[in-house]
């Protein structure tokens, strides 16, 4: 892993992105990582270092790096969970957004790439990367258990390349009700492919967390490979 530093569009300042790279693979797709509202921190990485396992580039930009560069915290303890939330709480999404264009732009140019790039996204991330499905040119958009996707509902007729939804049934940040309107709202799109992954909660697929279920990961990261295969190579 290394990092690299990324110029913000709106003249803000320079923000840094960790970047993962496949080895022996002379050209490779790329895929921008979007962080929890834990930042770029140790699970993120990993999964960035199993997408370049896995023959991928994989980029993880610095969202927060307007508040405090360099978040790096987990989900053990109460006090990273306050200063977690309070640093979502202060997050400025539309500026997020233009972050991760930037971060897609660069992904598709970085040593090795093939000029195609997808998101994925976990919670905040997740909502981010259906936010990119709605407002930018990637190529593909993953969604681990997003947040507040019914917020995007009128968006959503401007899905225009694949995206896929990764939904915990017992999510207890996302209740039923809210599942079943987004899922309503996306029935007709043929660009989506939303799943339901049965009795586990929000970040099962997040390494070594406090939710994590193999099983549920184990199938959802096989979809997310899939398409990532299908897509970007």
């Amino acid at each position: 892993m290394h990092e690299i530093k990324l110029k913000a569009a709106d003249g803000a300042g320079e923000f840094t992105a960790c970047v993962w790279t496949p080895k022996d693979k002379p050209e490779a797709g790329a895929v921008v990582l979007i962080q929890e509202i834990f930042g770029v921190n140790d699970a993120l990485r990993e999964t960035g270092q199993l997408l370049a396992d896995q023959g991928f580039i994989a980029i993880a930009p610095d969202l927060f790096w307007r508040q405090e560069p360099g978040v790096n915290i987990s989900d053990k303890t109460e006090a990273e969970w306050n200063k977690a939330f309070a640093l979502m709480n202060g997050f400025d999404q539309d500026k997020g957004i233009e972050d991760l264009k930037v971060t897609l732009a660069a992904a598709r140019n970085l040593p090795g790439a093939n000029g195609q790039a997808a998101t994925m996204g976990f919670c905040l991330g997740g909502r981010l990367a259906v936010m990119m499905a709605t407002r930018s040119d990637a190529d593909a958009n993953i969604s681990y258990y997003g947040v507040m996707l019914d917020n995007l509902i009128p968006e959503f007729d401007n899905i225009a390349a694949p995206l896929m939804l990764h939904i915990a049934e017992k999510d207890e940040y996302v209740p039923p009700a809210v599942q079943e309107k987004v899922l309503d709202a996306l029935d007709d799109n043929e660009w989506v492919d939303a799943f339901i992954y049965p009795d586990v909660q929000h970040a099962f697929a997040r390494p070594a967390g406090v939710h994590y279920d193999a099983r549920a990961a184990t199938i959802a990261n096989g979809r997310t490979t899939e398409l990532l295969v299908e897509i970007l190579e």
